[in-house]
Formats: structure tokens, sequence, C-alpha cells
């Protein structure tokens, strides 16, 4: 009987239930909604997970407070589309519970991190909806704590919890009527009950395999400006006026062990009162800080309340902030733009409309918030205006928020290229920043959009009768239209889409079209609505055979 979980077990339970997620993410990715080629979720969870475990992998420490907080920060990295995100939130409260405890904990600690873990995972959504992942973890944690009072073996803890949360996966087409519809269940909820399912496999001796899971450790090697990066976003692009003369750098080291989370966010916000450009990251091990200040005095003792300072480092910035001032206002933008989509066609058509970044991502390939976060530190501008694209990278887009110091991120919601495309044009250099987004999140609403592709699996949706291989229309909510073949769809998905009000009719083609057919199609097109301009380009997407807009 194994009444507790020590640090290690701990360790193996985050690998297992990456491991399981791992190996079985193909069959989550395929309970996607619709029936199409674009099921991602076993796959944005799996890597997720997998960025979990480089992060703790990378912990020397064995102690819960280090283990905990990697894995949070891993998971929140690598943190990908709707599902990913939550399970990083659901893992995060998790670890805010075990991070507490010394050596072991029991079912009764573990019932509390559950509950954690639902609290925070609602928090990070707007709009809740039941009959997802946040369903599934909700009812194992209101159940958690009554089983743990009947189980204090964790094998058969695990395996009761299990059971529950099995349970509610049953019931997410009842309080979900599209997967109903699809006749499946919640595929993140399937992720979920997977990773649980790599828990009690580490605790009960299943082998899972562990050591194959990709989990390329940092390079202990590595500098602490390899681990924190460097300081040319802030030495390069934040100077603004020669406002505070010393740049101020150090970290804090043995930090005393009174000193909490909170300290580090307090150290910051006082930097912040005597400075700017204030960095102040790391966790109770280490903290990194820099501050260009007046007084760097003043921030030292700040920082020595925490613990002891190592590496300090005081520059006198007025020579060098001379130098690079005339260069940086020439060059420094208020306003920004960062686009994600997939296909080069569609990446071109992006930067034709002055977006200043275009990072790969859509259907099968979401960008992480990490990832997001990364390209907006890249544009030399005051605040960026991001479009997602697609309705499963927009929880991610706003996840990165919280990973950029010294930009503002501004989300449009775009639900698809079209959407991204009209938004670009609305951007006025010329006009203030709500300015912008206004017209930005506005424009969306004059555009309507689709794409076909073809059905992977026998599903009745929508009023269609599908079969396997069918070519299908849809917008981002409903099949619209079926046909033997791509421009009969195309056809009926364009007549479906279509009002009185539409002008203009625009095809992007995906790799898997040529030039010759799209072109064909367009005629046909321009004979069917002669009252409409039609235009077609290369999109180079995958999955999609062509997406479609009409304004």
């Amino acid at each position: 009987m194994q009444k507790t979980i020590n640090s290690t077990e701990f360790r193996k339970m985050v690998l297992s239930g990456a491991r399981m997620l791992e190996i079985n993410r193909a069959k989550v990715d395929a309970l996607n909604v619709f029936p199409v080629p674009d099921g991602d979720t076993g796959t944005n969870m799996s890597l997720t997970l997998q960025s979990a475990v480089r992060e703790m992998n990378a912990c020397s420490s064995n102690r819960f407070q280090e283990i905990c907080d990697a894995v949070s920060k891993g998971a929140l990295k690598g943190a990908r589309g709707n599902s990913g995100v939550i399970s990083s939130q659901i893992f995060r409260g998790i670890c805010s519970v075990i991070k507490e405890t010394k050596d072991s904990f029991d079912t009764k600690t573990f019932a509390k991190a559950m509950e954690a873990g639902t609290k925070v995972a609602y928090s990070a959504v707007s709009i809740p909806k039941e009959g997802t992942i946040l369903t599934v973890v909700r009812c194992m944690s209101e159940a958690a704590a009554k089983l743990a009072s009947k189980h204090k073996d964790f094998v058969d803890y695990l395996t009761a919890l299990i059971e529950v949360g099995d349970e509610a996966l049953a019931r997410t087409p009842e309080l979900l009527p599209v997967l109903k519809k699809a006749g499946v269940v919640d595929s993140g909820g399937v992720g979920l009950m997977t990773i649980m399912r790599g828990f009690l496999a580490a605790i009960s001796g299943e082998d899972t395999d562990l050591e194959e899971i990709p989990t390329e450790a940092m390079d202990s090697n590595k500098s602490e400006d390899d681990v924190f990066g460097d300081n040319s976003d802030i030495i390069n692009l934040d100077l603004g006026d020669i406002e505070f003369a010393y740049c101020t750098e150090f970290f804090v080291i043995n930090l005393k062990q009174i000193t909490t989370l909170a300290d580090i966010d307090r150290l910051k916000e006082k930097l912040m009162q005597i400075g700017d450009s204030v960095i102040c990251i790391g966790d109770l091990e280490l903290v990194k800080v820099h501050v260009h200040t007046n007084t760097p005095g003043v921030a030292l003792s700040y920082a020595l309340e925490l613990g002891e300072l190592d590496r300090i480092k005081i520059e006198n910035m007025l020579e060098e902030n001379r130098a690079l001032k005339a260069k940086l206002e020439a060059e420094k933008k208020e306003m920004g733009m960062l686009a994600i989509c997939a296909g080069s066609g569609l990446e071109e058509i992006f930067k034709d409309l002055l977006c200043d970044r275009v990072i790969e991502g859509g259907q099968t390939m979401n960008p992480s918030a990490q990832d997001i976060a990364d390209a907006v530190q890249k544009i030399n501008a005051s605040n960026v205006f991001v479009f997602p694209n697609n309705s499963n990278v927009i929880l991610a887009a706003e996840q990165a928020k919280a990973l950029v110091t010294n930009r503002t991120i501004h989300v449009i919601p775009t639900k698809n290229v079209p959407q991204g495309f009209a938004a670009a044009l609305q951007f006025n250099a010329d006009a203030s920043v709500p300015e912008n987004k206004t017209n930005m999140t506005h424009a969306i609403d004059n555009v309507s959009s689709g794409q076909v592709t073809y059905a992977v699996r026998n599903t009745t949706m929508n009023g269609f009768k599908l079969k396997e291989g069918d070519i299908i229309g849809l917008d981002n909510k409903r099949i619209l239209a079926k046909g033997e073949n791509i421009d009969e769809t195309t056809l009926k998905l364009v007549k479906a889409l279509k009002n009185d009000e539409h002008e203009m009719i625009t095809l992007y083609y995906g790799k898997e079209v040529t030039e010759e057919d799209a072109q064909a199609l367009s005629e046909k097109l321009a004979e069917e609505y002669p009252d409409c301009d039609v235009d077609f380009h290369f999109g180079g997407q995958p999955v999609y055979y062509y997406m479609v807009s009409l304004e």
C-alpha cells in the first residue's frame, strides 16, 4: 500500500502522464468535433506536457518547490491551443498546492491540488464551457476529497478518481450538442484522462517506456544569458528619454527561507517606482534583476531584503544613450503587427499588408504562448496587434501577454485568415492604438469566410450524411456544403455564404491545388456572380483546398 508520494515519485508521475499522452495523442487528435483533418488536441496537449517535462528535467533540485515551479513554468511556456493552455493551468493549480509539501503528500493533499487546478483552469477561460476538459477536471475535483477520505492507498485512490473522470467524460456529449452530433466525447477530456492514467501507471509500476519521451533537458553549461535571455531588447529598444542614468544588474542568490514568490513580485513593484526597463524574473532559487535607475543603491537595498547579491554590474548609460537615441527614435514605432498562419502564400500577403512578423501556425500546428511572446519581442514597437487567425490560437495569444514585460499585446480575435487580412488592412499608422484596435475588430464582422476540405470519418452533421473522403465546405461553426469534387463543393459553399451586400469573392488556394485549377474556378465564380469582383491568390495552406472570403 502506498499512502504517500515523494518528490522522485511525483517526477515519475509527470513523466508517465506525458509519455502516456504522447503514445495516445493520435487517438486524441482523431476525436476532433468537425469531421475535418485538423484534429490536434492530443498534439497540443502532448507538446504542452513535453515542455513541462523539459523544464522539470532541467531542475537539478529534488525539492517539491523547485520541481513544481519548473513544471508550471514549462507548461505555460509550451501551452498550445485551447486544451493545451487549459492543461497548463490545471498543472499550475495542482503544483501550487504540492509545492508546499516538504517530504511527501497524501491523497488528501492531492485532492486539494485537484481543487486548485480546477479553480485556476476555470479562471483562465473568460466564458467556461461545460462539456469540455473543464467539466471533466471539475467533476474529479468535486469527488476528490470524499474519495481521499475512503482511500489512503494512491493506487486505489487514483483508480476511483479515474472512474469519476471517465463518467464525466461520457456525459460530455449531453452537455455540448456539437459533440453529440459528431458522435464523440470531448477530446480535451480524453487527453486529461490519458494523463491521469499515466499518473496511475507510474504509481502502480506499469511500464510506460518513460525513457523514449522527447525531453531534451536544458544544457547545464548554458550561461545565465542563455537561461534568462540577454538584454539586447532592453538596451536597444526601451531606452526612451535619458531619465535614468544607471543600468543596474545583479542576481539574488541564497534567498532567505522566509522569502516567497510574492516577495519577488513586490520587489519588481518597488523597482518600477524608482526606475524603468525593469526585469525581475526567476524563482526561490535564483532571481535576475535589471533596472534603469538614478538610485542603484536603493535597488540593491531592496533586493538584500530577499537574499544575497551576486554579479553586480552598474553602468553609466548617458554616453551610450546619447549615441543610440537618435537611431532608436528614428526606428521605433508606436504600433506593430504580428500574424499567425500556415502557408507561404498567406505569409507573403500578410507581409504585403505591412505585418512586421509572421509566424507559422494554424490547423494542426498551433504555436505556443511562448512562440507568440518571442515573436512579439522581436517587433520594435510599443504596442503589437496580434492576429491569431484561428479560434484555437486565440487563448494562447492571450496567455502570451503574461510572458511579455516590455510590450503591450493587443489580441484581435480573428478566427481565420480572411479575417486577419481584413483586420490588417485597417491598420493606420496615424491613428491611435484604441482607434486601430476598434477598426480592426469591427472589420472582422464584415467578412464571411469558409474553407473547403475533406471528411476524415463517417458521420452526420448539420443535415449532411458524410462519408470518409467526402469533399466538404464549412465556416467556423457549421458544415455548409458537400460535393463530389472540390470545384462543386466550393461553388456550393460560396452560394451558402453569399448575401446581396457582398461585392468581392476571393479564393486562397492551398498547396494541393494548382494555379490553373484555381483560375478556372475563379472564372466559374465570375460567371455565376457577375455583380462581384472575383480574385484568387496562392495561399499554400495545408488541410484546406480553398479558403474563401466574401466582402
